[in-house]
């Protein structure tokens, strides 16, 4: 029976992408593990395997299509003695899901357990999904499980949820920005509804103003649309989700850089023959990894209904690229050396800006690092990335008057940071005790080394 080839899910929380190239066509022969297609997530472009042999009977998707979901057919591939005339007679696999289509199974389902990517899902990938909810007709409301949990997790009526799916099928796109019905004066409102009647319907969060009515706005005015790219996309809804469901709170300090800008010229001396060059960037993020050891408690993340606290400190560094950014990982960072985080340092921020990292390599951590002080920036307020509890946004070192410990007037480079903690995962005074630490390894460069 004619085999179909799906729309592979390259990372755990791929929903769609681009078919950018087919490196086969129509009538070719290919075996387990050669290469079919070039596909473009919101991050990269990875190149998808066979992973059966036989001939490629029928190339449904065209290459250079967009927003190509999931589990989507995109080719058929026939087994020795079919031919293209059996395509249109064979009848469509089963799905794992009980015969129900399903675009988000995979995704769904190949999360890696216990990792950090359970914060896109709203639950780790080994919770059940809740059982498929009926309507008032008692008709089955048709969900993937996905929906489901996250369904489940912020109280939301899937009958009340219009459907974009397959079919009619709710998918984790419908329930952005959806909320659970408003609770307030909940015991008053139980007391006077009548017996028996209906829940409120779900609460809907208020939604911007279509593109129709924005452009509108700006009729006769000269401006040019620019389509938003995966990236982009991604980038809108993951901030956006960030500002409306993380509780953010913000801490902030000052930090007297001098000590550490005359030990790294120093160091910078001793290894330049070694052709490295540490910068003010790689001591922070050294600071930052020892911090989150000194302080266990603060070395986590929110994973839906419950906290994940890691061993090891897994620094994400925010990177700019054209057209967005990316946050590659840098793993077991307190482990490693000042001269080894910065040589890895390089080697994932050029490749960020080819866009070759693999997912592994820009997913998981649990802090991370935004700098603009290289722009010139003096402080500002960085939006944590989820599932991350916290976030550093650091700003430029400017020579600045302070008073001294014998209150003596002099001037210092200092440099002004705000930590942007997820209150669900830190509280105040643990994410005040964090900071503390990162202040005191950077203000004494040397201990960093002990």
């Amino acid at each position: 029976m004619p085999t179909e080839i799906l729309m592979p899910a390259l990372s755990p929380t791929m929903e769609e992408g681009t078919l950018a190239k087919w490196l086969v066509k129509e009538g070719d022969t290919v075996n387990s593990g050669d290469l079919l297609a070039e596909i473009e997530t919101d991050k990269a472009t990875m190149e998808f395997e066979a992973v059966d042999e036989g001939t490629i009977g029928k190339i449904l998707i065209a290459e250079g299509s967009e927003g190509v979901k999931v589990n989507t057919p995109i080719a058929v591939l026939l087994e020795e003695g079919e031919s293209a005339s059996d395509i249109d007679s064979a009848s469509p696999a089963p799905k794992a899901s009980g015969g129900e289509d399903d675009p988000e199974q995979q995704a769904d389902t190949s999360a890696p357990k216990g990792s950090g990517s359970g914060a896109d899902t709203g639950a780790d990938s080994t919770t059940a999904a809740p059982a498929a909810p009926r309507d008032s007709s008692g008709e089955r409301v048709f969900a993937s499980p996905l929906a489901r949990r996250i369904a489940a997790d912020k109280g939301i009526d899937l009958t009340q949820v219009e459907g974009s799916g397959p079919r009619g099928r709710i998918v984790k796109a419908d329930l952005e920005g959806a909320s659970a019905p408003a609770r307030a004066d909940t015991a008053h409102a139980d007391q006077a509804a009548p017996a028996g009647s209906a829940p409120a319907a779900a609460a809907q969060m208020p939604a911007g103003a279509s593109a129709d009515a924005v452009a509108a706005m700006y009729e006769g005015r000269e401006y040019q649309e620019i389509k938003l790219d995966g990236m982009r996309k991604t980038i809108a809804a993951r901030l956006t989700e960030s500002k409306q469901t993380v509780p953010h709170f913000y801490l902030r300090r000052d930090i007297r850089l001098d000590a550490l800008l005359k030990f790294r010229s120093e160091l910078n001396a001793q290894l330049e023959s070694r052709g490295v060059k540490l910068s003010v960037n790689d001591f922070i993020i050294k600071a930052c990894a020892l911090a989150l050891q000194a302080v266990p408690a603060a070395n986590a993340v929110w994973a839906g209904d419950r906290v994940l606290q890691l061993t090891p400190s897994d620094v994400a560094v925010a990177v700019a690229i054209e057209g967005g950014l990316f946050t590659p990982v840098l793993k077991d960072a307190d482990a490693k050396s000042l001269s080894a985080l910065s040589t890895e340092m390089k080697d994932l921020a050029a490749r960020a800006r080819d866009r070759k990292l693999s997912p592994g390599e820009y997913q998981g951590g649990t802090f991370a690092v935004s700098n603009l002080g290289m722009f010139g920036i003096d402080n500002f307020d960085a939006v944590i990335n989820p599932p991350h509890g916290a976030i550093l946004a650091v700003g430029a070192g400017v020579k600045k008057p302070v008073v001294g410990k014998d209150d003596e007037l002099s001037v210092a480079t200092v440099m002004s940071v705000t930590l942007s903690v997820d209150h669900r995962v830190i509280d105040g005074a643990l994410g005040a005790e964090l900071l503390q630490h990162i202040v005191e390894n950077l203000e004494n460069p040397m201990v960093m080394l002990a």
